[in-house]
């Protein structure tokens, strides 16, 4: 990968991958368990792990969500901001290669 256009490649893959794996596990949880979106969340504190990396994601969406809105209005690239609703609607792990994806792009 020695050339812009396969860095944006891998993170394009790696936003996809990001957005499709862990909604899977959600969903299945979700599904199974039932409670919907409520007990999801309620799930992420059942205990002193899952609580500690839920904050830890969230600290990290939130300095992610900061670097997006200083880098867009540096550089006035908009698009950039779609990395924010990418973030908190699906997680870090779409949320960061997505724009790293759209940062490395065009205007």
């Amino acid at each position: 990968m020695h050339n812009l256009l396969s860095w944006r490649g891998l993170f394009l893959i790696l936003a996809i991958w990001g957005a499709i794996h862990p909604m899977y596990y959600f969903l299945r949880f979700m599904r199974v368990e039932g409670g919907g979106l409520g007990g999801l969340i309620d799930a992420w504190y059942v205990n002193d792990s899952t609580t500690g990396l839920t904050w830890d994601l969230t600290i990290a969406a939130i300095a992610l969500t900061v670097w997006v809105v200083r880098d867009t209005l540096q550089t006035r690239r908009w698009s950039c901001l779609l990395a924010i609703p990418a973030t908190f609607c699906i997680g870090v792990s779409c949320g960061l290669p997505l724009f790293a994806f759209l940062r490395l792009g065009g205007r």
